[in-house]
């Protein structure tokens, strides 16, 4: 009984150990710069398959530039509500230096305004860039640079985490 009892004690107090020794990793890491690029990059993919909606927000729907805001909001980045008042704000980067948690800034011809659609930089492999976004036919979903739509449609990549 005395051993079973120590081997419980023991096996309780690793668990906590563990727990506790996690958690405090965590939360050091919340300020790193690289984590606040995977945690906003993992708020947006909460989002996938969320229908559009022009102006939405939130799970019922969203647009673009919705999107982007409210997942920066959520890591206590404030964005403007626009995808052109977003372009202006961070510093652009160029396409070779693109990397996870940027943002990429369109003008979609069907659309008016030299920028009117905004996705958030969620990979890169082997010089391929994925992002997030909302788009009328699809919701929120995962799209290529490679794409010809998107690489004809591309003006610009803006970088608001450091």
């Amino acid at each position: 009984m005395k051993r079973q009892f120590l081997l419980f004690f023991s096996l309780v107090s690793f668990i906590v150990y563990c727990y506790t020794k996690s958690d405090s990793t965590l939360g050091s890491n919340q300020t790193d710069e690289g984590s606040k690029s995977t945690r906003v990059i993992q708020i947006a993919n909460s989002f996938i398959n969320t229908p559009y909606k022009a102006g939405g927000t939130s799970k019922s729907g969203m647009d673009c530039s919705g999107l982007v805001q409210t997942s920066f909001k959520k890591i206590n980045i404030q964005l403007p509500r626009t995808s052109v008042a977003m372009s202006k704000f961070g510093i652009v980067v160029s396409k070779k230096k693109i990397k996870l948690g940027d943002l990429l800034f369109f003008n979609i011809n069907r659309l008016k305004g030299t920028i009117n659609h905004v996705g958030l930089v969620s990979k890169v492999v082997k010089g391929k860039i994925y992002f997030i976004h909302s788009t009328t036919k699809k919701g929120v979903t995962i799209s290529s640079l490679q794409e010809n739509y998107w690489a004809t449609s591309f003006v610009k990549a803006v970088r608001v985490i450091e």
